[in-house]
């Protein structure tokens, strides 16, 4: 069984002083996908880097206390990349991939628009790069039976069952008809699979709350953190869970049991 967790840790060093630590070290996933965790490698302890028994591989962002990426890992990757390509993007650390023999997991971590109509520009110009590269890694999927898993915050609830008020928020970044279809887009069109509704279709289940209000005591959230992956491994999934016991962000951790072994091999190569 492999066990791949994805937080928005919304400060790395903030999460840990909270707990999540102790948490890793009880739940025991096998990959742990991390979102904005607003540091530089100096910042970082070397129990943060590379917490007992994982290993660390970041893709940090040029400016200090923003966004950056990670990913923990049990088992050592054969490979790790870091970034799109594209020079505006990647200076604000949004993407690491970790590649095994069958399978490549991804931390993302896709630009918010809520602070105003630039930032959501800048949105929309990441999402309209993303989409030819995911569908490459469909290609290889097809081609070559490699599989992967994109964890992280995505930044868009996807249907009126991913967010409390969503009649509320029709007009608001998140909830954008225009993001909303770049996201049908993504699974109906190219591919990919949202592994948590294929196993949870229910109401009432999300991964992110305001930290106004009484948001997170009465469940008033949003769902966007999503593990999305090619339909080989998502077939594979058996088990998925929010963690809301204890609170180490305002994201909660979602993790997915995979029946899948990291270190079986394909025939083709990614």
């Amino acid at each position: 069984m492999l066990r791949v967790t994805s937080l928005n840790v919304n400060g790395l060093r903030s999460a840990f002083r909270k707990g999540f630590n102790q948490w890793l070290e009880s739940a025991k996933p096998d990959v742990v996908c991390l979102q904005e965790v607003k540091a530089q490698e100096p910042d970082l302890s070397d129990e943060l880097l590379a917490p007992t028994p994982y290993e660390g591989h970041f893709h940090y962002a040029e400016k200090k206390g923003y966004s950056g990426v990670g990913i923990y890992t049990r088992h050592q990757p054969e490979t790790v990349r870091a970034g799109l390509g594209i020079e505006a993007f990647d200076r604000e650390g949004r993407l690491v991939c970790a590649q095994w023999p069958s399978l490549t997991i991804i931390s993302a971590y896709l630009p918010s628009g809520s602070s105003g109509q630039a930032r959501q520009d800048v949105k929309m110009q990441f999402l309209d790069a993303l989409t030819p590269w995911l569908k490459d890694l469909i290609a290889t999927h097809r081609r070559s039976g490699h599989e992967f898993i994109i964890c992280g915050d995505w930044n868009i609830a996807h249907k009126e069952i991913d967010l409390k008020n969503w009649r509320g928020n029709r007009k608001n970044s998140g909830f954008l008809p225009e993001e909303r279809q770049w996201l049908t887009q993504v699974f109906d069109d190219i591919g990919f699979v949202d592994v948590f509704r294929k196993l949870e279709p229910g109401e009432d289940h999300y991964t992110w709350w305001s930290n106004r209000g009484q948001a997170w005591a009465k469940n008033v959230g949003w769902r966007i953190d999503y593990q999305i992956a090619t339909p080989g491994i998502a077939a594979k999934a058996k088990r998925a869970e929010i963690y809301k016991e204890q609170r180490f962000s305002d994201h909660a951790p979602l993790t997915i049991d995979y029946g899948f072994d990291l270190t079986q091999s394909t025939e083709g190569t990614p």
